[in-house]
């Protein structure tokens, strides 16, 4: 009777065991398909003034046929604010874990850990770390290099107020940063008492290519610690075409064999103009081009195709780009599921 309690605790010990490793796989697979559509899982923002708003978007793409459904976003400390642009996913869509670094509210070297869950289609977790050094001593006004939308071929400025509180011998000698980008011209400080201050122009130049401008300066002072003797400023922009497309990406979700799909996107500019041509491989594809020279354009079009009898659903992905009459081109990504 005792031996038979044996085997039998035995043979459960060994089940359970079992079941733990075929649990720990599990998750540790669901970990790792979920860290597939993630670039990135770490950033670290250096050594920061206080009010300096420092933010950093780790992007996340579904690179997967099913929808993805972010749950929740979650911070292991207050100094680290995330949130998620998009809570759901199409098949190839791309969103945001945005982390803000709270330098308004704590000082000193702080990390933090993000926790990514995801619900759908099956569950994951993910984590991000993030982490950097606030200073107490410097402060910055207005807290961030933000352009916001400028056109290509156009430069912008912006001024800066850089303030520092302690040794009378404090100084800036020197600002890194992408120099065929930006441009920095610093006035001589104003001091009084133990506050120093520098007023800072900086001009995003004319020369910058379309899209999202992400950069930073460095701010190098004369500080003997080499560790204090520096901080980084973040600088944005979004740099536009003369003519944009929107959506950029556009999903049409699931289409059925043979049953044709309308939808549409719509062409902007400044200036009037008329649109050229469109192109695009898939023949699947029909476009109706407008007439006339406008500011915006709707561009109709339709998209049916033919799956055979008992074949699979097929994933669509196709480019499209538009020419316009002043020489301009812009692209859009459709996307779709054909289905039976």
């Amino acid at each position: 009777m005792i031996a038979s309690n044996g085997v039998r605790f035995q043979h459960n010990f060994v089940w359970l065991a079992a079941w733990i490793v075929v649990c720990v796989c599990q998750l540790a697979s669901a970990e790792s398909w979920a860290l597939k559509m993630f670039s990135e899982t770490h950033h670290d923002f250096g050594t920061v003034s206080r009010n300096a708003k420092t933010e950093h978007a780790f992007v996340i793409e579904n690179c997967f046929e099913e929808d993805i459904h972010i749950a929740s976003v979650r911070s292991s400390c207050g100094c680290t604010i995330p949130v998620a642009t998009k809570t759901t996913l199409k098949s190839w869509e791309k969103g945001e874990i945005l982390t803000q670094f709270n330098t308004r509210s704590f000082i000193g070297t702080k990390s933090a850990m993000i926790t990514v869950v995801i619900d759908r289609p099956y569950y994951a977790e993910v984590q991000l770390t993030v982490g950097g050094t606030i200073r107490s001593d410097v402060v910055v006004e207005p807290g961030e290099i933000k352009f916001g939308e400028t056109e290509v071929g156009t430069a912008k400025s912006m001024d800066l107020k850089i303030s520092y509180a302690g040794r009378k011998e404090w100084h800036i000698v020197d600002v890194r940063g992408n120099s065929d980008a930006l441009e920095v011209r610093l006035d001589s400080p104003t001091r009084q008492g133990t506050m120093t201050t520098y007023l800072m122009h900086i001009t995003l130049k004319d020369s910058n290519s379309v899209g999202d401008f992400l950069d930073e300066m460095i701010v190098v002072t004369n500080e003997a610690d080499d560790k204090e003797n520096q901080f980084t400023l973040p600088v944005t922009a979004k740099i536009r075409p003369p003519v944009t497309v929107t959506p950029e990406l556009l999903s049409l979700g699931d289409v059925h064999s043979g049953e044709p799909r309308q939808q549409k996107v719509i062409v902007k500019s400044k200036k009037p103009f008329s649109i050229a041509s469109v192109q695009c491989e898939d023949e699947r594809f029909q476009f109706t081009v407008p007439n006339g020279e406008k500011t915006v354009h709707v561009l109709p079009f339709s998209f049916k195709g033919e799956l055979n009898s008992g074949e699979p659903p097929l994933s669509v992905r196709q480019r499209l780009t538009i020419l316009t009459s002043a020489g301009d081109e812009v692209e859009a990504t459709i996307t779709a599921r054909l289905v039976q």
